[in-house]
């Protein structure tokens, strides 16, 4: 699968260091060892104003279980485990037609602690259509079913630890957590080391939504430098003039500048 940008910007440009865009430069611990947690980043894992975290926040202390060899030696992607559509959103479940929507790039870089690319890495991605609604049994919302829309995808990162897709911008939902509680636009994203223990699950928003302040979720996150990198900026440079606009959402594995990621609340 091919997952470079196609031919209207080079997918590695760096525009006059825009510090908008969540890219971190390379740096090393002071003590040139291991890097540090910092644990208060991460929301609480019991925040009565997200209401489901009310029950299914522990009561315990967490057990550390060790991983079976299976966890750690599996799985391992190549590109021959991806199809040719596998990161074009729009075209992956077209049945007569593109899927309604604002057309859009999301791409970036899966970086490690000191700012290097991580290659190889499969990058899931799922979302709900235009009208804020997923292809799942379970959504309700009124707004319908995208006939040509799948909204899910996946991309295997190049030697730089570069990803990349295309996809409809997904739109805002209400959900059951107050009376008038609304999700920001957002997409869901899955990476995979190499083992499954070492998935980690994360979501990206958009630049100036302005939902994302007031999102019962989101302002669980205690550190507001944590928050904007789940925040992609608009990038001009690698958008598709008269067909796409670009954002770029790097994703930092762990280190001073992690990505947060929902699944690893302790800290990844």
């Amino acid at each position: 699968m091919n997952v470079q940008a196609p031919a209207l910007h080079d997918p590695l440009h760096d525009p006059l260091q825009d510090p908008r865009l969540n890219r971190p430069e390379p740096f090393t611990p002071r003590d040139g060892g291991f890097f540090q947690r910092d644990r208060t980043i991460h929301p609480p894992a019991y925040a009565p104003g997200y209401k489901s975290s009310v029950l299914r926040s522990p009561r315990q202390p967490l057990l550390s279980i060790e991983n079976s060899v299976s966890e750690i030696t599996g799985p391992v992607f190549g590109h021959n485990d991806l199809g040719p559509l596998d990161n074009d959103l729009i075209r992956n479940y077209a049945k007569d037609g593109d899927p309604v929507g604002e057309r859009i790039i999301v791409h970036g870089r899966v970086l490690d602690e000191t700012g290097r690319g991580v290659p190889n890495t499969l990058v899931e991605f799922w979302q709900a259509n235009a009208g804020g609604r997923y292809r799942h049994k379970k959504d309700t919302y009124l707004a319908p079913i995208d006939p040509n829309f799948g909204g899910c995808g996946r991309a295997l990162t190049d030697d730089t630890g570069y990803y990349y897709f295309r996809t409809v911008k997904p739109g805002p939902y209400p959900w059951r957590n107050f009376v008038n509680s609304w999700r920001p636009a957002h997409i869901h994203f899955s990476v995979f080391g190499s083992g499954f223990a070492q998935r980690l699950i994360t979501q990206m928003y958009f630049e100036g939504d302005p939902l994302i302040p007031i999102c019962p979720i989101l302002t669980t996150i205690p550190d507001k430098d944590a928050l904007d990198r789940l925040v992609a900026p608009l990038d001009l440079n690698a958008s598709t003039p008269f067909d796409s606009l670009a954002y770029r959402f790097d994703i930092v594995l762990r280190g001073q500048r992690s990505t947060y990621f929902e699944n690893r609340p302790e800290g990844n």
